[in-house]
This record gives structure tokens, sequence and C-alpha cells, in this order.
């Protein structure tokens, strides 16, 4: 049986050139100034990850399943693991102004006060693990009912 290359419509092929060209693009702008300062942070970045951070929210996670799915509870640990993931994420894009670390230059590049993003964050956080148990309760109260 002869096999057919399926590559999808013109403007599909376009667009992933598209794509593509605007990608090159930006390495090419990026690299051009410092490229062994970004190789360095794309590799410590990696290695941070994997070596450190992975093993970490790994073993939460387990802990999660394990103490919720002794229970018979193993489904809740979504309502747990999304709030944490995005709560997760906001701390690793925002943490140098979260940890204060870049108060000065912040200040200086945009005439605005830096402080107020560790309550910021908290709160996010505080809402985010709210509404997750907000609907955790919603639908339990709905699965009592039926």
């Amino acid at each position: 049986m002869r096999r057919r290359l399926v590559l999808g419509s013109p403007l599909q092929l376009l667009l992933l050139g598209c794509s593509f060209a605007l990608a090159a693009y930006a390495g090419v702008r990026l690299l051009a100034d410092d490229w062994f300062g970004v190789a360095l942070w794309l590799v410590g970045a990696a290695l941070l990850h994997d070596l450190f951070l992975l093993p970490l929210y790994a073993a939460a996670d387990r802990a999660a399943v394990r103490g919720l799915g002794a229970a018979g509870r193993r489904e809740w640990v979504m309502y747990a693991r999304v709030p944490a993931a995005l709560s997760g994420l906001l701390l690793l894009v925002w943490f140098p102004l979260i940890s204060g670390m870049v108060a000065h230059r912040y200040r200086s590049a945009t005439g605005l006060s830096p402080d107020g993003f560790l309550a910021r964050w908290l709160l996010i956080t505080g809402v985010l693990f709210g509404v997750s148990a907000l609907l955790l309760v919603l639908r339990l109260r709905r699965a009592r009912r039926r």
C-alpha cells in the first residue's frame, strides 16, 4: 500500500512558513547581542527545571495523590494542581519583581513603583485556590443531589 504525504491546505503551509520565519528572525535578533549569555541562560534554565524543580513538584504531586487517593478522593487532586500550576507560573514569570531584586531597575525604566507585586501575587494565588475550592464544592453538591 502506497502512503500519500499530507501537507495541509495552502493557508496552513503559509502560516507555518511565516511562523518559522518569525521564529528565525527573533532567534537571530536575540542571539546577535549576547549569544553566549542567552545560551547559558537557556541551558541553566533547563538544568534548573530538570534537576531541581521537576523532582520537587513531582514529589509534591505524588504526595497529594497518595494523601487524597488513600481517602478515596483522588479526583480532587486536579482542584489543587491547576491553581498551584498557575500560581507557580506567575511566580516564575514575575519572580524578580515579587522578590524585589530588580526594584530599582523597574522604577528607573517605567517610572512606576515596584511595591505591591508580592501582595498581588498572594492575592491572585488566594483567588485561584478559592475559585478552585468553590468549584469543588459545587461539584460535590451537584453529585450529592444525584
